[in-house]
């Protein structure tokens, strides 16, 4: 598996998105864990609401996370995006609900889990951008760019079909 992590800036507003792909055939364990990533993601995603509180996003994470038997990456968050790549607030993928700020309708966050087959302990290579897990296990990341509006949350990185 690869995950590819891309952030593109264009008249002067930021979009983040990352999405982890098999590569050649992959075991049940790998489908299972890309799976249980994408679940959580868009578990998070439904918790960008108006009204809601950030932590909302993050709990929603870790249970999905956890009911897949998956472990949470607690040291990288996702993020607010605007007019640069990483803006607060930052946003955990785990905590309890109704904590933190209230979300807002304009407020654009990049909502990323990254979970782990194995422990959740990660390292950052030499280059400072590449991240391996500490044990070896595989490790899934998907990220999208959400918009908090009043009908709810929008996507604003979903793959278009050509």
């Amino acid at each position: 598996m690869i995950s590819i992590d891309v952030g593109v800036t264009l008249n002067g507003l930021v979009a983040d998105s990352a999405y982890t792909f098999p590569v050649g055939e992959i075991s049940t364990e790998a489908q299972h864990l890309l799976e249980t990533c994408q679940a959580s993601l868009a578990a998070g995603i439904e918790q960008a609401r108006p009204g809601n509180r950030l932590s909302d996003i993050s709990h929603a994470i870790q249970t999905v996370t956890e009911a897949g038997h998956c472990a949470i990456v607690r040291s990288l968050v996702g993020h607010g995006v605007g007019r640069a790549m990483h803006e607060d607030p930052q946003i955990p993928n785990f905590g309890e609900p109704g904590r933190g700020p209230e979300l807002q309708v304009g407020m654009t966050l990049a909502i990323e889990p990254m979970i782990n087959l194995g422990g959740a302990g990660i390292f950052v290579h030499d280059d400072q951008w590449s991240i391996s897990t500490n044990d070896g296990s595989l490790s899934a990341h998907f990220e999208h760019s959400v918009a908090v509006t009043e009908e709810g949350p929008r996507i604003l990185t979903r793959q278009r079909a050509q």
